[in-house]
C-alpha cells in the first residue's frame, strides 16, 4: 500500500522568487500501517545528545534530517513513509538554506509541510528544529 499524495507540487513553482526545490503536497492520505511520531529533531547526535559544532543552518539541517531518517529506519520504514514535517527556524533569512537542504532528503517523497519562524528554540545555538510523522504500511519489509 502506498500513501496517496494529493496535489503534489514543487516549491520552485510556488515560491519562484526563492531558490527552493522541495517536493511537497497539500495532503497525504494513509490507511492502516504503523504511525511513527517523531519528536522535534535538533542538530545533535541521537546517541549522546551532543550538539554538532556548526552554527551553519545547512550543516544543522543535514544533522536534523539525518536524525529523522535514522529514526524512521529504526522504526522499520524509509523516508518514503514520511507524511508530514513541521519546520521551525529562528531566522527567516535561513529559510532557503534550511529548505534546500531538507529538500535533498525528501526528493520524490512529497510530505505535507508547515514552516514557522520562532523567536528561539530550546538551546540558543540551534537554528532549526524539524518534527515529522511517518506511516509505515502494514507488511512493509525493508
Amino acid at each position: 500500500m502506498e500513501h496517496t499524495r494529493i496535489r503534489t507540487f514543487n516549491t520552485s513553482d510556488t515560491y519562484p522568487e526563492q531558490n527552493l526545490d522541495n517536493d511537497l503536497c497539500q495532503a497525504v492520505v494513509t490507511q492502516g500501517g504503523k504511525t511513527v511520531w517523531l519528536r522535534g529533531q535538533c542538530p545533535q547526535n541521537l546517541d549522546d545528545a551532543k550538539n554538532i559544532e556548526s552554527h551553519d543552518p545547512v550543516e544543522q539541517t543535514h544533522k536534523v534530517m539525518q536524525n529523522i531518517r535514522q529514526l524512521i529506519e529504526e522504526a522499520g520504514g524509509t523516508m518514503e513513509h514520511l507524511v508530514k514535517v513541521v519546520v521551525y527556524i529562528t531566522d527567516v533569512r535561513h529559510r532557503e538554506a534550511v529548505y534546500r537542504t531538507m529538500g535533498e532528503y525528501i526528493k520524490g517523497v512529497h510530505p505535507v509541510s508547515t514552516g514557522l519562524v520562532v523567536q528561539a528554540l530550546a538551546r540558543p545555538e540551534w537554528l532549526v528544529e524539524i518534527d515529522g510523522t511517518a506511516v509505515i504500511p502494514e507488511g512493509f519489509q525493508r
